[in-house]
């Protein structure tokens, strides 16, 4: 229970320190912070009870998109807001770091597993950006149409 506090804790605080390193509004600080700190806690999660790379990444962007969806809405601000600094925590600069290092050192193998994961990774994040953006833009126009209809229907009454 406690390394779950720590995990959550740690992915708060770096979403929210990259918040204000690009000076995003204070207002935006904590929902950042929740937000990276959730997508967090369900990579470190999902990676804990074995679940892929690939796949833990793209659940947990999938989730930062839609609460940065939800905190752009509430808060009336643009969603790159909460997106970028609550991506911090899921950036893996730890492997591409690696990968060049191994690439000077030599170990080419080695740093071609590190390029992998950072592509893999890279793909994953952006794959479930794209498909946040498609499911907000469907619901948008769904919500649109629903409204479009009830008016119609109160106006022919």
């Amino acid at each position: 229970m406690m390394s779950w506090l720590i995990q959550l804790f740690f992915g708060f605080l770096s979403s929210v320190a990259f918040g204000v390193l690009t000076n995003i509004p204070r207002k935006a600080l904590v929902a950042t912070g929740i937000t990276g700190g959730l997508g967090w806690i369900v990579y470190w999660g999902l990676r804990e009870v074995g679940t892929g790379l690939g796949l833990a990444n793209f659940i947990a962007a999938f989730l930062i998109g839609l609460l940065s969806i939800f905190y752009s809405r509430f808060q009336k601000m643009p969603v790159i807001i909460f997106n970028i600094p609550s991506l911090v925590p899921l950036v893996p600069g730890g492997p591409a770091y690696k990968a060049v290092r191994e690439l000077v050192l030599g170990d080419n193998q080695v740093a071609t597993e590190n390029v992998v994961i950072v592509l893999v990774t890279a793909a994953a994040i952006a794959g479930a950006f794209m498909i946040t953006g498609a499911c907000e833009t469907v619901i948008r126009k769904w919500v649109h149409w629903l409204k479009r209809k009830q008016s119609t229907a109160s106006t022919s009454d």
